[in-house]
């Protein structure tokens, strides 16, 4: 499950992409019904990390520093809820033994949430935030492998 942060993140840059100009953060805040003070620690963050650029003055504000189609969701989960593993052992930047079992190759738990970490990868890493744009909910929720539209 990603955090509240990561879904604000996600939903400012959306906003972001979807205007093509630069957004005060109060106008962030108001269209995406985004806590102000938690937006600006989200938008600061996301900046430090090369993906907005801000300028001050009456044409100022927030803007996309990469193209929205650079910007994947896996990239902002990582900025903001570190890494994407399920189990301590199976990530790639936090990597953590599990003290539980014997050995990894025999633990079947892993083995599955391996699969499922890899799939989950895969969509988030090729995911772009230009995708959000172009795409309908419907069409999205269609491309998870396995997954029946109701």
């Amino acid at each position: 499950m990603i955090s509240q942060k990561a879904k604000y993140a996600l939903r400012a840059l959306v906003a972001l992409a979807r205007k093509g100009e630069p957004m005060m953060i109060g106008e962030i805040s108001l269209q995406e019904r985004i806590p102000r003070k938690f937006l600006e620690q989200i938008l600061l963050e996301l900046k430090r990390h090369g993906i907005l650029q801000s300028r001050r003055g009456k044409l100022g504000g927030y803007d996309l520093l990469m193209a929205a189609d650079c910007i994947t969701y896996g990239q902002v989960l990582r900025i903001i809820d570190g890494p994407l593993a399920p189990l301590p052992c199976l990530s790639r930047i936090a990597y953590r033994r599990c003290a539980d079992c014997k050995t990894e190759e025999a633990c079947e738990i892993r083995r599955v949430f391996a699969r499922v970490a890899e799939s989950a990868r895969e969509v988030l890493d090729r995911t772009t935030i230009a995708d959000s744009l172009a795409k309908g909910v419907g069409t999205l929720a269609e491309e998870v492998p396995g997954r029946v539209s109701a």
